[in-house]
C-alpha cells in the first residue's frame, strides 16, 4: 500500500490545525493512573537503562533511536527502514543477535515479538505512541518472564489530553512521514489514540560496480493505529483495553523479492495501585493477530535477472497471553508474586522448488506458563533482591506437509511429537549507596528464551542457502553474574558494568559439513561465553551545553565444538561486533535553537559462523545530526541528517552471482546518507 502525497497533506494540515487551540489552551496538570505495569520491586539493583519520550522520537524508526543504549544490537545493520520483518529481531549486550531477537520488547506490559518468528514489526509502534522507556539488560527472570533472555525493552503509551505528539517530515530518497497522537475525557472516560504513515522510495543496496538488472530498490510503506480507552472506578482501580492495527509493505533489493506484514492487537488491563497498608494488584489479558508474507528468488549466473524460488504467500499466526500480579509493601520488605502464560500458534503456506510447483505447510504451537516471586528490602543504604520464577514449556501440534500444486498430491508428511519440560530461573542483585553521589551493585540471574514456531517448523532457502527447520530445539538458556559502579560527579551522571555471561544452546543457522552443498540447519550447537564491559556517561557543561558518551566491548566465544557442524572454536557469533562507541551533544546556543548531534562506531562483524574472512563486515562510523527551532512553546522545525558523512555501512555478505558470470562475494549496505525536514509537536 503507497502512502499518497493527498494522505501525507490531509494529517498534516490536521496536525496544524489541533496543535493551534492546543497551544493556546493550557490544561492544568494532572495525576494519571496509567495501564503501564509498575517498575519491578528490585530492578535498582539490575544494569537499567531509562529511555526519555525524546530520546525516543530521536528518529523515525523507534528501533534506530534505541541503537544509541549501550549493547542494544539489531540482528544485522539495518534498521526497520529496510530490514526485512523476518530479521528486525533485537539482542542486548551484542552476545549472539538472530533474526528472532533474544531480548524481549513490551507496550504496557503486552509483548510485541511477533507469535511465529519472534521478531519485533518496528514500524508497528510509532515514538509518539510511546511516552518513555526502560531497558533492563541480563536475564530478566521474575515478573519479565520467558523471552527476556538477554533483557527486557519495556515501553508505556503515552498519555495526555489534545495533542500529546505530532510529526510531519521528508527527506531525500522520496522519504514522507506523519504522525500523531493525543487524548481526550468524556465524562468519566478517557480515550487515546495515535496513528503514523511512512514511505521510503529506497536504495539499492549493492554498490553500483557490482548492481545488475537483477538488483532493486529497498523500499517502504507503513501504517498503523491504534485506540485506549479507560476510565477509573473509585478507590483508583483503572480499566483499560486497547486496540491496535499495523501494516507495511517492501521490495526487498532484488527484483521480485517482496514482503509484507500486518497485525491486529487488543487488551484489556485492571489494575489497582499499591499503597502503604493497601495491596496492589494487576491483571491483563491480550491477543496478537499477525500474517506475514514473504518472497524469495534466485539471481541468474550474470547478475541480470531473478527467478522466485519461494512464495511464502500467507503466515496466519496468533498468540494470547495473560497476567495476573500482586503487590504489597511490608515495614522492611516490598514484594510481589505472580503468574504469566503465553500461547502462540500459526503456522507458514507457501510455494516452492523449480517452477513454484510445490506446496509446503508447516506450523504447530508453543505454550509457556509461570509462576514468580519477587522481593527487594531497603535498609541503611543496602538494596537487596531476589526473585524467582518455575515456567513449564510445550510444543505440540507441529507439523510439515508438502504435495504438488498440479495434483494436490502429497509428496513428504510429517507430524512431530509434543515436547514439554519445566525450568527455574532466577535472579538476585544487591546495591549499597556509599554516598549520595556513589553507588556499587552486583547481580547474578538466569533466565531462557523458548524457540519460536519459525525456528521449529519451518525451513527456507535465502539465495543459494538452504536453511532446515528443527522440532528437537530447546529453549535457549542464560546465565550471567555482573558488577556495576556510578554516581554523580558535579555536572557528571555515568555508571559502568563489567558482566559475564554464558548463552546455552543458542539456536543458530549452522553450516552443514559435505557432502552438503549450501545447506545450513537450525541447532543447539554450542555455547557461547561473553565477557564485556558496558559505560555511559552524561555530562551537563553549562545551560546550554551537554555531552553524552557511551560503549559497550564484548567479547563472545563459541565454546564447544559439535562434530556434525563446520563451527571453528573459538569462533564469534555471526553478526556480533566486539566494540561499539557513541557519543553526542546537544547544543543550545539560542534560546529556540537546539542542535543535537550523534556519533556511533561499530567494530567488525563477520556475516557467517565460521568467521570467513571474505565475510567480515569492516568497521564503521556513521554521523547523524538535527537541528531545531522552536516555532512556539510546543511547535518546531527541524532539520535532520542520518548517516551524513555517506559511510558504506556494510549490513550482510554472502558468494553470489557476478555480472561477469563468475561467483563473488556481494555485500549489501544499510541506508546511505538521508538529509530532509518538518515539523514536530511535543506536549
Amino acid at each position: 500500500m503507497t502512502i499518497s502525497k493527498k494522505l501525507l497533506a490531509t494529517v498534516s494540515l490536521t496536525i496544524l490545525a489541533v496543535a493551534a487551540p492546543a497551544l493556546a489552551d493550557q490544561v492544568p496538570e494532572t495525576v494519571v493512573v496509567t495501564a503501564s505495569p509498575p517498575d519491578p520491586v528490585g530492578n535498582d539493583a539490575f544494569s537499567f537503562v531509562r529511555v526519555t519520550p525524546k530520546q525516543l522520537r530521536a528518529s523515525h524508526q523507534l528501533d534506530a533511536s534505541l541503537k544509541e543504549v549501550p549493547g542494544l544490537s539489531l540482528f544485522r545493520r539495518d534498521s526497520s527502514l529496510s530490514a526485512n520483518p523476518t530479521v528486525q529481531g533485537v539482542t542486548l549486550r551484542s552476545i549472539a543477535p538472530s533474526g528472532a531477537g533474544r531480548a524481549l520488547v513490551t507496550l504496557d506490559g503486552v509483548p510485541q515479538n511477533d507469535p511465529f518468528g519472534n521478531w519485533v514489526i518496528w514500524s508497528a509502534i510509532p515514538g509518539e505512541d510511546t511516552r518513555a522507556g526502560q531497558v533492563v539488560r541480563g536475564a530478566g527472570a521474575g515478573p519479565y518472564g520467558a523471552g527476556a533472555l538477554t533483557g527486557v525493552i519495556a515501553l508505556d503509551e503515552a498519555v495526555g489530553t489534545g495533542l500529546v505528539a505530532a510529526d510531519v517530515s521528508g527527506g531525500t530518497l522520496g522519504e514522507r512521514r506523519a504522525a500523531a497522537s493525543g487524548g481526550a475525557d468524556l465524562d468519566r472516560f478517557s480515550f487515546f489514540a495515535s496513528a503514523s504513515g511512512e514511505h521510503s522510495d529506497g536504495w539499492i543496496p549493492v554498490s553500483a560496480a557490482q548492481r545488475g538488472a537483477a538488483d532493486d530498490a529497498l523500499t517502504l510503506d507503513a501504517w498503523n493505529g491504534s485506540l485506549r480507552a479507560e476510565t477509573t472506578l473509585p478507590g483508583d482501580t483503572l480499566i483499560s483495553s486497547r486496540i491496535g492495527v499495523y501494516h507495511e509493505a517492501r521490495d526487498s533489493g532484488l527484483v521480485g523479492a517482496e514482503s509484507s506484514a500486518d497485525g491486529k492487537t487488543a487488551s484489556v488491563t485492571i489494575a489497582h495501585p499499591e499503597s502503604a497498608g493497601d495491596l496492589g494488584w494487576r491483571m491483563q489479558l491480550w491477543m496478537r493477530d499477525v500474517g506475514l508474507t514473504n518472497t524469495s528468488v534466485s539471481i541468474a549466473t550474470d547478475r541480470a535477472s531473478t527467478t522466485v524460488t519461494n512464495d511464502q504467500y500467507a503466515v496466519p499466526a496468533t498468540g494470547w497471553g495473560g497476567t495476573a500480579a500482586l503487590r504489597g509493601q511490608w515495614d522492611w520488605l516490598n514484594w510481589e508474586i505472580g503468574t504469566d502464560a503465553r500461547l502462540a500458534e500459526g503456522e507458514s503456506r507457501e510455494l516452492f522448488s523449480s517452477g513454484l510447483a510445490s506446496r509446503r505447510i508447516s506450523g504447530g504451537t508453543s505454550t509457556v506458563a509461570g509462576l514468580y516471586a519477587e522481593g527487594a528490602a531497603r535498609m541503611d543504604g543496602w538494596l537487596l533482591t531476589l526473585g524467582g520464577r518455575v515456567d513449564g514449556w510445550q510444543t505440540s501440534n507441529g507439523h510439515l506437509i508438502e504435495s504438488t500444486v498440479a495434483t494436490g498430491a502429497v509428496t513428504k508428511q510429517q507430524f512431530y511429537p509434543s515436547r514439554s519440560g519445566t525450568l527455574p530461573t532466577a535472579r538476585a542483585g544487591a546495591r549499597y549507596d556509599l554516598s549520595d553521589s556513589l553507588y556499587v551493585r552486583t547481580a547474578a540471574y538466569e533466565g531462557f528464551r523458548a524457540p519460536s514456531l519459525n525456528e521449529l517448523y519451518r525451513p527456507f532457502r535465502v539465495g543459494q542457502i538452504t536453511t532446515l527447520a528443527n522440532p528437537a530445539l530447546k529453549p535457549e538458556e542464560l546465565y550471567g553474574v555482573e558488577a556495576g559502579l556510578g554516581g554523580v560527579w558535579q555536572s557528571i551522571s555515568w555508571d559502568a558494568t563489567a558482566f559475564w555471561n554464558q548463552l546455552h544452546d543458542p539456536i543458530a543457522n549452522v553450516t552443514l559439513p559435505p557432502p552438503a552443498t549450501n545447506l545450513q540447519m537450525r541447532e543447539n550447537a554450542y555455547d557461547i561465553n561473553a565477557l564485556g564491559v558496558e559505560s555511559e556517561a552524561q555530562w551537563k557543561l553549562n545551560d546550554w551545553a551537554a555531552l553524552r558518551a557511551a560503549f559497550d566491548f564484548v567479547d563472545a566465544r563459541t565454546k564447544v565444538v559439535n562434530a556434525t557442524t563446520l563451527l571453528l572454536t573459538p569462533a564469534r557469533p555471526a553478526q556480533a561486533p566486539r566494540w561499539t562507541v557513541t557519543g553526542g551533544f546537544e547544543l543550545t546556543p539560542l534560546a529556540r535553537l537546539t542542535v543535537d548531534a550523534d556519533l556511533r562506531y561499530e567494530s567488525q562483524r563477520f556475516a557467517d559462523d565460521q568467521n570467513t574472512p571474505s565475510l567480515a563486515l569492516a568497521g564503521v562510523t556513521t554521523a547523524d545530526a538535527r537541528i531545531s527551532y522552536a516555532l512556539t512553546e510546543k511547535l518546531s522545525a527541524y532539520v535532520y541528517g542520518d548517516n551524513l558523512f555517506n559511510a558504506r555501512v556494510g549490513s550482510t555478505a554472502a558468494f553470489q552471482p557476478l555480472t561477469n558470470g563468475s561467483n563473488g562475494v556481494v555485500t549489501n549496505y544499510a541506508a546511505p546518507r538521508i538529509v530532509g525536514g518538518g515539523l514536530s509537536f511535543a506536549e
